[in-house]
Protein backbone atom coordinates (compact mmCIF):
# COMPACT_ATOMS: atom_id res chain seq x y z
CA UNK A 1 0.00 0.00 0.00
CA UNK A 2 1.34 3.42 -0.98
CA UNK A 3 0.56 6.09 1.63
CA UNK A 4 1.33 9.83 1.48
CA UNK A 5 1.15 12.76 3.89
CA UNK A 6 0.93 16.03 1.95
CA UNK A 7 0.64 19.56 3.35
CA UNK A 8 -0.68 21.16 0.18
CA UNK A 9 -0.05 24.76 1.38
CA UNK A 10 -3.08 26.99 1.88
CA UNK A 11 -3.99 29.12 -1.11
CA UNK A 12 -2.93 32.57 0.14
CA UNK A 13 -2.24 34.09 -3.29
CA UNK A 14 1.12 35.46 -2.09
CA UNK A 15 3.49 32.73 -3.27
CA UNK A 16 4.55 34.16 -6.63
CA UNK A 17 5.50 31.38 -9.04
CA UNK A 18 4.31 28.88 -6.43
CA UNK A 19 0.77 30.23 -6.13
CA UNK A 20 -1.70 27.38 -5.91
CA UNK A 21 -3.19 28.01 -9.37
CA UNK A 22 0.27 27.50 -10.87
CA UNK A 23 0.95 24.38 -8.80
CA UNK A 24 -2.32 22.65 -9.71
CA UNK A 25 -1.13 20.91 -12.92
CA UNK A 26 2.15 19.91 -11.24
CA UNK A 27 0.30 18.37 -8.28
CA UNK A 28 -2.13 16.46 -10.50
CA UNK A 29 0.67 15.15 -12.70
CA UNK A 30 2.56 13.83 -9.67
CA UNK A 31 -0.49 12.17 -8.09
CA UNK A 32 -1.51 10.57 -11.39
CA UNK A 33 2.02 9.23 -11.82
CA UNK A 34 2.38 7.84 -8.29
CA UNK A 35 -1.15 6.43 -7.88
CA UNK A 36 -0.89 6.44 -4.09
CA UNK A 37 -3.63 4.45 -2.38
CA UNK A 38 -4.19 7.02 0.37
CA UNK A 39 -3.16 10.68 0.50
CA UNK A 40 -3.58 12.62 3.75
CA UNK A 41 -3.72 16.34 3.00
CA UNK A 42 -3.36 19.30 5.36
CA UNK A 43 -4.18 23.01 4.82
CA UNK A 44 -7.03 22.21 2.44
CA UNK A 45 -9.23 25.30 2.11
CA UNK A 46 -12.87 24.74 1.06
CA UNK A 47 -12.32 25.68 -2.59
CA UNK A 48 -9.21 23.47 -2.70
CA UNK A 49 -11.29 20.57 -1.32
CA UNK A 50 -13.74 21.10 -4.18
CA UNK A 51 -10.85 21.16 -6.65
CA UNK A 52 -9.48 17.89 -5.26
CA UNK A 53 -12.89 16.21 -5.48
CA UNK A 54 -13.34 17.38 -9.07
CA UNK A 55 -9.84 16.62 -10.33
CA UNK A 56 -8.43 13.60 -8.48
CA UNK A 57 -9.69 10.98 -10.90
CA UNK A 58 -10.20 7.62 -9.27
CA UNK A 59 -10.29 9.00 -5.72
CA UNK A 60 -12.88 9.85 -3.11
CA UNK A 61 -12.02 12.78 -0.81
CA UNK A 62 -13.36 13.04 2.77
CA UNK A 63 -13.09 15.68 5.50
CA UNK A 64 -14.67 18.87 6.80
CA UNK A 65 -13.51 22.34 7.81
CA UNK A 66 -12.03 23.08 11.22
CA UNK A 67 -14.04 26.24 11.89
CA UNK A 68 -17.10 26.69 14.06
CA UNK A 69 -19.15 26.83 10.84
CA UNK A 70 -17.35 23.70 9.50
CA UNK A 71 -15.56 25.86 6.95
CA UNK A 72 -11.86 26.86 6.89
CA UNK A 73 -9.01 24.37 6.48
CA UNK A 74 -9.52 20.62 6.30
CA UNK A 75 -7.28 17.68 7.10
CA UNK A 76 -8.71 15.80 4.14
CA UNK A 77 -8.07 12.19 3.15
CA UNK A 78 -8.16 11.00 -0.46
CA UNK A 79 -8.41 7.26 -1.12
CA UNK A 80 -8.56 5.20 -4.29
CA UNK A 81 -12.00 4.04 -5.29
CA UNK A 82 -10.85 0.79 -6.89
CA UNK A 83 -8.91 -0.79 -4.04
CA UNK A 84 -9.68 1.02 -0.75
CA UNK A 85 -13.03 0.77 1.02
CA UNK A 86 -14.13 3.33 3.63
CA UNK A 87 -15.71 1.59 6.63
CA UNK A 88 -15.96 4.47 9.13
CA UNK A 89 -15.08 8.15 9.29
CA UNK A 90 -15.03 10.74 12.08
CA UNK A 91 -13.84 14.32 12.54
CA UNK A 92 -13.10 15.65 16.01
CA UNK A 93 -11.63 18.85 17.35
CA UNK A 94 -8.33 18.70 19.18
CA UNK A 95 -9.59 20.16 22.42
CA UNK A 96 -11.21 19.26 25.76
CA UNK A 97 -14.55 19.29 23.90
CA UNK A 98 -13.82 17.31 20.71
CA UNK A 99 -17.44 17.29 19.56
CA UNK A 100 -17.70 21.10 19.65
CA UNK A 101 -16.81 22.66 16.28
CA UNK A 102 -14.14 25.35 16.52
CA UNK A 103 -13.05 24.40 20.06
CA UNK A 104 -9.40 24.70 21.10
CA UNK A 105 -7.04 23.88 23.95
CA UNK A 106 -5.99 26.66 26.36
CA UNK A 107 -2.87 28.42 25.11
CA UNK A 108 -3.56 27.49 21.50
CA UNK A 109 -3.36 29.91 18.57
CA UNK A 110 -6.66 31.33 17.22
CA UNK A 111 -6.71 28.42 14.75
CA UNK A 112 -8.91 25.45 15.71
CA UNK A 113 -7.29 22.09 14.99
CA UNK A 114 -8.99 18.87 13.91
CA UNK A 115 -8.26 15.23 13.29
CA UNK A 116 -9.86 13.29 10.46
CA UNK A 117 -9.96 9.65 11.50
CA UNK A 118 -11.08 6.80 9.27
CA UNK A 119 -11.16 3.04 9.14
CA UNK A 120 -10.36 1.55 5.74
CA UNK A 121 -10.14 -1.87 4.16
CA UNK A 122 -7.55 -2.71 1.53
CA UNK A 123 -9.67 -4.77 -0.87
CA UNK A 124 -6.62 -6.48 -2.39
CA UNK A 125 -5.53 -8.20 0.81
CA UNK A 126 -8.71 -7.77 2.90
CA UNK A 127 -6.80 -5.96 5.66
CA UNK A 128 -8.58 -3.38 7.86
CA UNK A 129 -6.61 -0.41 9.26
CA UNK A 130 -7.13 2.96 10.93
CA UNK A 131 -5.82 6.34 9.77
CA UNK A 132 -5.69 9.58 11.76
CA UNK A 133 -4.71 12.74 9.87
CA UNK A 134 -4.08 16.04 11.67
CA UNK A 135 -2.38 19.43 11.53
CA UNK A 136 -1.22 20.43 15.01
CA UNK A 137 -0.93 23.95 16.38
CA UNK A 138 1.90 26.18 15.17
CA UNK A 139 2.23 28.25 18.37
CA UNK A 140 1.46 26.31 21.55
CA UNK A 141 3.74 23.57 22.87
CA UNK A 142 1.14 22.40 25.40
CA UNK A 143 -1.70 22.26 22.82
CA UNK A 144 0.50 20.16 20.53
CA UNK A 145 1.28 17.70 23.31
CA UNK A 146 -2.37 17.49 24.37
CA UNK A 147 -3.51 17.07 20.77
CA UNK A 148 -1.05 14.26 20.07
CA UNK A 149 -2.08 12.49 23.26
CA UNK A 150 -5.74 12.87 22.33
CA UNK A 151 -5.12 11.26 18.94
CA UNK A 152 -3.10 8.42 20.47
CA UNK A 153 -5.89 7.74 22.96
CA UNK A 154 -8.52 7.79 20.23
CA UNK A 155 -6.77 5.30 17.94
CA UNK A 156 -5.94 3.08 20.92
CA UNK A 157 -9.59 2.79 21.95
CA UNK A 158 -11.11 -0.62 21.34
CA UNK A 159 -13.79 -0.89 18.69
CA UNK A 160 -15.66 -3.63 16.90
CA UNK A 161 -12.90 -3.54 14.25
CA UNK A 162 -10.52 -5.00 16.84
CA UNK A 163 -6.85 -4.16 17.27
CA UNK A 164 -6.13 -3.28 13.65
CA UNK A 165 -3.00 -1.54 12.31
CA UNK A 166 -2.90 2.23 12.86
CA UNK A 167 -1.31 5.04 10.85
CA UNK A 168 -1.13 8.53 12.40
CA UNK A 169 0.04 11.25 10.07
CA UNK A 170 0.17 14.95 9.40
CA UNK A 171 1.99 18.21 9.92
CA UNK A 172 2.77 18.30 13.64
CA UNK A 173 4.60 21.67 13.64
CA UNK A 174 7.41 20.23 15.76
CA UNK A 175 10.63 18.31 15.21
CA UNK A 176 10.96 14.58 15.98
CA UNK A 177 13.04 15.35 19.10
CA UNK A 178 10.60 17.96 20.46
CA UNK A 179 9.58 17.68 24.11
CA UNK A 180 5.95 17.21 23.10
CA UNK A 181 6.84 14.01 21.21
CA UNK A 182 7.76 12.33 24.51
CA UNK A 183 4.06 11.49 24.93
CA UNK A 184 4.71 8.63 22.47
CA UNK A 185 6.64 6.83 25.21
CA UNK A 186 3.40 6.28 27.11
CA UNK A 187 1.96 4.37 24.14
CA UNK A 188 4.16 1.32 23.49
CA UNK A 189 4.06 -0.11 20.02
CA UNK A 190 3.86 3.18 18.13
CA UNK A 191 6.84 3.83 15.83
CA UNK A 192 7.72 7.13 14.17
CA UNK A 193 8.88 5.85 10.78
CA UNK A 194 9.74 9.41 9.64
CA UNK A 195 12.11 10.11 12.55
CA UNK A 196 15.13 10.33 10.24
CA UNK A 197 13.43 11.62 7.09
CA UNK A 198 15.22 14.99 7.28
CA UNK A 199 13.81 18.29 6.02
CA UNK A 200 10.14 18.16 5.07
CA UNK A 201 9.23 21.85 5.32
CA UNK A 202 11.59 23.58 2.90
CA UNK A 203 9.81 26.88 2.26
CA UNK A 204 9.97 28.48 -1.16
CA UNK A 205 12.58 31.03 -0.23
CA UNK A 206 16.11 30.84 1.08
CA UNK A 207 16.34 31.22 4.84
CA UNK A 208 12.69 30.26 5.38
CA UNK A 209 13.51 27.99 8.35
CA UNK A 210 13.74 24.46 6.99
CA UNK A 211 12.66 21.76 9.43
CA UNK A 212 11.29 18.24 9.81
CA UNK A 213 7.63 18.52 10.86
CA UNK A 214 5.72 16.01 8.72
CA UNK A 215 5.13 12.64 10.36
CA UNK A 216 3.99 9.09 9.75
CA UNK A 217 3.59 7.04 12.95
CA UNK A 218 2.44 3.42 12.86
CA UNK A 219 1.38 0.67 15.23
CA UNK A 220 0.44 -2.95 14.76
CA UNK A 221 0.79 -5.53 12.05
CA UNK A 222 2.16 -3.16 9.43
CA UNK A 223 5.65 -2.68 8.04
CA UNK A 224 7.20 0.32 6.28
CA UNK A 225 9.09 -1.13 3.32
CA UNK A 226 10.40 2.21 2.01
CA UNK A 227 10.10 5.94 2.65
CA UNK A 228 10.71 8.77 0.19
CA UNK A 229 10.06 12.48 -0.17
CA UNK A 230 8.46 14.00 -3.24
CA UNK A 231 11.09 16.66 -3.93
CA UNK A 232 9.95 17.42 -7.48
CA UNK A 233 10.86 20.89 -8.74
CA UNK A 234 10.66 22.53 -12.16
CA UNK A 235 12.24 25.97 -12.64
CA UNK A 236 11.45 26.98 -9.07
CA UNK A 237 7.97 25.45 -9.04
CA UNK A 238 7.35 22.95 -6.21
CA UNK A 239 4.44 20.71 -5.25
CA UNK A 240 4.15 22.67 -1.98
CA UNK A 241 6.29 24.43 0.62
CA UNK A 242 6.46 20.97 2.25
CA UNK A 243 7.88 17.86 0.64
CA UNK A 244 5.11 15.24 0.64
CA UNK A 245 6.31 12.06 2.36
CA UNK A 246 5.46 8.74 0.72
CA UNK A 247 5.64 5.37 2.46
CA UNK A 248 5.27 1.89 0.98
CA UNK A 249 3.58 -0.32 3.58
CA UNK A 250 2.82 -4.01 3.81
CA UNK A 251 0.52 -5.80 6.22
CA UNK A 252 1.63 -8.89 8.11
CA UNK A 253 0.00 -12.00 6.74
CA UNK A 254 -1.23 -10.19 3.63
CA UNK A 255 -2.02 -12.53 0.76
Amino acid sequence: MKFVTFNIRYDCGEDGINNFDLRKPFILKKIQKEQADIICFQEVLPHVAVWLKENLEGYYVIGCGRGEDLRDEQSAIAYRKDCINLMKMDTYWLSDTPAVPGSRYPGQSPCPRICTEAVFEDLRCRKVFRVANAHLDHEGESPRRLALEQILKSVSTDSFFGEVPVIITGDFNMEPDAKEMEVLKAYPGFTNVTENIGVTYHGYWEGDGQCSIDFIIVRGDICCESLTKWTDEENGLYLSDHYPVCGEFSFGGAK
